[in-house]
């Protein structure tokens, strides 16, 4: 077969990244997410599982429809393909098509087990019965979207022979890619190589027109080198999550796959569709979203990854930037802004750094942008990249407000009780006002929003950090939340439902403050979530909590 060398990127963040515990997003979340990933050059979007619950099915469709079809201003745009995932049986087919049926490019993605371990225990089916419902279920996707992905979950430890036989089938009944996952991230690279050969020379029917696809999972720390390994071996799709958030470890980051696509051209030869110099951002966007903090020390966007403290590195650096850096970090949007922004810039200068950044906001989104802008600018005398990031996430795209800070005050020290006194608006429109004491500021503040709010829940992780260097740095916090109202949510893999955990964001040169946001943040998801019902589809499953 002769191979493209164009690897088309599939990114799961809003499918598979966002069933990660804690990594629910809003609809509005998802949908900026999805803009993001569109403007990033992502050739594939799947935007969710739609048979989960009806919030999902329309957060997709909005997606099909916002972003899977070119804008009136640009008919002739290149917009992605939107796909839906579903299990191989109707009722998720129909699902997935009411969702993604009004984009311009939609695509179905059913899947079904292939491995003896899925078939015996989870399925409970014969080989031959999975064989005959791929052969129907492709089918019947494919009378409906002429876009059709196919994947045998737990390929990595399924038969191959047994493979080549339902990858034949899928191919006879017009599934038009074929992804092979590693769903448990069982395989080494050269097993994976193997697999992927393998596929490629011994399916029945395997012609130029199907796209053999890849998706790993990191629970051996292998997955990037593993979807490298497949696309040597001859995948031309790679599936992929933003900072590689996932279910357990995580899947293949698109970061590290991209990158290593373009630092190592030589070795490939292959290239991708990615603008690498959106990647900070939005994985920036992605973290502040989900409330999964990235690792310092993560290949390509963690905080540590262009910062050298050894002297001899930073003697190396000083002499040549290559000593120890084999990619540049304005290549994946590391960079200083060339425009100084402070307290004396004005709107135009700051709509012309947000439109580089990749933000459009119309004009009551840029007053209010502009007023966040200048109320940081009076307590910092630069204002930079990273700070504009963090206002636009802790001012835009966040759930509609339910209770917001209205004033806080704190005292605390190492004289007296930490106390702390709440100011909220809530959805009545009434000022409700509550003190507390805890064991800190941040803890105080929490307990009077608890006794305001009254919604039971578990503080599962916390984390603070400053946006930039100095005193005077932007402070952001992501805090994660689970509810105790019993508020549940599918995984489309394992069919499992489990316990959803909600990710809040808060940015502020107070950091009680910025704490204070993210944690009204997370409460009003939990609320929104209880007050809608948004439980899962599928209520008859096994009840859990998932912790990956």
């Amino acid at each position: 077969m002769i191979k493209s060398n164009y690897v088309k990127i599939f990114d799961t963040t809003l499918r598979d990244g966002e069933q990660s515990p804690g990594a629910t997003m809003t609809s509005a979340e998802k949908l900026e997410v999805a803009r993001s990933l569109a403007r990033m050059g992502v050739d594939v979007i799947e935007a969710g599982f739609p048979a989960a619950s009806p919030d999902d099915l329309e957060a997709v469709r909005r997606i099909a429809l916002e972003v899977g079809r070119p804008t009136p201003d640009d008919p002739e745009a290149e917009v992605p393909v939107i796909t839906g995932l579903a299990r191989a049986n109707k009722s998720d087919i129909d699902k997935a098509w009411q969702a993604v049926q009004e984009a311009a490019r939609p695509r179905i993605h059913t899947f079904i087990a292939t491995s003896p371990i899925h078939m015996k225990y989870k399925l409970k089916m014969d080989p031959e019965d999975v064989i005959q419902r791929v052969s129907e279920m492709v089918g019947y996707a494919r009378s409906l979207c002429a876009d059709v992905e196919f994947s045998p979950e737990d390929a990595g430890r399924s038969e191959p022979e047994f493979l080549y036989v339902v990858l034949g089938e899928a191919i006879k009944a017009g599934a038009t890619t074929l992804n092979i996952p590693d769903t448990v991230g069982y395989t080494t690279p050269d097993e994976f190589f193997a697999l992927i050969e393998g596929i490629i020379r011994n399916t029945p029917g395997m012609h130029e027109g199907i796209t053999i696809s890849v998706h790993c999972h990191d629970d051996l720390g292998m997955a990037t080198a593993n979807t490298l390994a497949g696309i040597r071996a001859g995948a031309r799709q790679a599936e992929v999550t933003i900072n590689g958030i996932g279910e357990r470890a995580g899947n293949t980051s698109l970061e590290e796959v991209v990158m290593t696509l373009k630092t190592r051209k030589p070795i490939f030869g292959l290239e991708t569709g990615i603008q690498t110099p959106q990647i900070a951002r939005v994985s920036k966007l992605v973290s502040n979203y989900t409330g999964i903090v990235v690792q310092p020390n993560k290949a390509i966007v963690g905080a540590n990854a262009f910062a050298h403290e050894a002297g001899i590195h930073q003697d190396g650096m000083l002499k040549h930037q290559t000593t120890y850096e084999i990619m540049r970090p304005e290549d994946v949007g590391v960079n200083q802004s060339k425009l100084v922004l402070g307290k004396h810039s004005g709107r135009h200068a700051l709509r012309s750094r947000l439109a580089e950044m990749g933000h459009s906001l119309d004009e009551n989104e840029l007053d209010k942008a502009f007023a966040r802008f200048k109320e940081l600018a009076d307590r910092k005398k630069v204002i930079t990249d990273l700070d504009l990031e963090a206002v636009i996430a802790d001012e835009f795209y966040r759930p509609r407000d339910v209770y917001y800070l209205d004033g806080l005050q704190v005292t605390c020290g190492t004289i007296g009780m930490p106390t702390a006194t709440v100011r909220l608006k809530g959805p009545d429109g009434k000022v409700h006002v509550q003190a507390a004491m805890g064991s800190g500021p941040v803890d105080a503040a929490y307990k009077a929003i608890d006794a305001i709010v009254k919604m039971p829940n578990t503080l599962l992780e916390f984390n603070i950090h400053a946006i930039t260097e100095g005193i005077d740095a932007l402070g952001e916090v992501t805090v994660r939340i689970q509810g105790e109202n019993g508020l549940h949510t599918m995984d489309a893999q394992s069919e499992l439902v489990y316990q959803r955990v909600f990710g809040g964001h808060g940015a502020d040169t107070d950091i009680v403050v910025a704490s204070t946001k993210a944690y009204l943040n997370a409460l009003n998801k939990l609320i929104i979530a209880q007050t809608e019902g948004l439980e899962p589809a599928h209520a008859n499953h096994t009840h859990g909590v998932m912790l990956g």
